[in-house]
């Protein structure tokens, strides 16, 4: 999905936070520059930028240092409206965490979590689906929220075994004991929280299969009607993974599909900061990795259904894309050897 900001509630606990430290919101969104109007529309939404900013703002403003760090320790299910419905009712924490994964665009689009597992060990890693860094005060903010969630709906204490922050150290780190137990590691190459892997496994104490029914028809009737908005180019992106089962598509089909001119789709799609190139060469990828992880299809299939001239061009494409070759791949996912490194696109190979 197409980046599609921030649903407008997000600001909710940053109100929520600067309340329980006795500061008026009105106030300081005014100081802020912020729009307090928009609160008014439920549907709104806001770029991800945004919400930073008020972070940071809303940090400086109240003068606390770690104020990302204390409004995680205070989220709450209903911060999260029906993501957190489903998770609250999910059945696992492995569960829990697929929803997270699968239903954040309605709050953040641009910002999720992924995991992996080696030996005994969670590797539980926070990103943004963009180019850029996430701010501290965000970062933090939704580490301690989802270690506090862990812990909430599996009824346990869950001690953990390190933090990662991309981010430098601050100067006072007694915070982050109090709320982690733990001092994290900083300046590193990812966000991550790392506990035990049977944590994943851990049922879920309010757990009911009839609202968790309930509460994921609303969370994918949300989540379709931001399809429905979606930018050109994820609309462009949809028709191509249609039409790949058949064909590759050119430009030109592409273009008469969408009523339009070659040169107007390009135009339309250079004001996404993409081409046609970089989406066919993304379809192409997604659609790779997900055939890779399907034993039933040999690399030969592959490049066969994503209509390469010959196996060699899918293997060198392949390897542009991630800096693996098909095989390689396929041999690291089965047996969870994937670094956090491999988990980011490699956007250059797009361009």
């Amino acid at each position: 999905m197409a980046d599609q900001g921030v649903a407008i509630s997000m600001v909710y606990p940053i109100m929520k936070s600067l309340v329980q430290k006795g500061l008026d919101p009105a106030e300081f969104f005014e100081a802020a520059g912020f729009d307090a109007r928009l609160l008014q529309d439920v549907e709104a939404r806001i770029p991800g930028e945004e919400l930073e900013r008020l972070m940071k703002a809303a940090a400086a403003y109240s003068g606390d240092e770690h104020f990302g760090l204390h409004q995680g320790q205070m989220t709450d299910f209903a911060d999260l409206g029906i993501l957190g419905y489903v998770m609250m009712h999910s059945h696992t924490v492995r569960d829990a965490l697929k929803a997270y994964q699968k239903y954040n665009d309605i709050l953040c689009s641009g910002f999720n979590l992924d995991w992996k597992t080696e030996g005994n060990m969670l590797l539980l890693r926070l990103f943004m689906q963009h180019p850029g860094r996430m701010s501290r005060h965000c970062v933090e903010d939704m580490a301690g929220s989802v270690y506090r969630m862990i812990g909430r709906i599996s009824n346990r204490s869950i001690p953990l075994w390190g933090i990662r922050f991309e981010h430098d150290q601050p100067a006072d780190t007694a915070p982050y004991e109090a709320s982690f137990g733990t001092i994290p590691a900083f300046g590193e190459t990812a966000n991550a929280l790392c506990m035990n892997a049977e944590v994943l496994d851990y049922p879920i104490l309010y757990s009911d299969p009839r609202l968790l029914a309930a509460f994921e028809a609303i969370a994918q009737e949300t989540m379709d009607s931001l399809s429905d908005s979606a930018g050109f180019s994820v609309q462009v992106m949809r028709w191509m993974k249609n039409n790949m089962v058949t064909n590759f598509p050119t430009l030109q089909q592409t273009a008469e599909s969408f009523g339009t001119s070659a040169r107007t789709l390009q135009l339309k799609l250079k004001e996404e900061n993409t081409t046609f190139h970089s989406l066919t060469a993304a379809v192409r990828k997604e659609l790779a990795i997900g055939y890779l992880k399907r034993r039933e299809y040999s690399i030969g299939d592959i490049a066969y259904a994503l209509h390469f001239s010959e196996p060699s061009a899918f293997q060198s494409a392949f390897k542009k894309w991630t800096g693996m070759t098909p095989g390689q791949y396929r041999t690291q996912a089965r047996e969870g050897k994937l670094s956090p490194a491999r988990w980011e696109p490699n956007k250059k190979a797009f361009n």
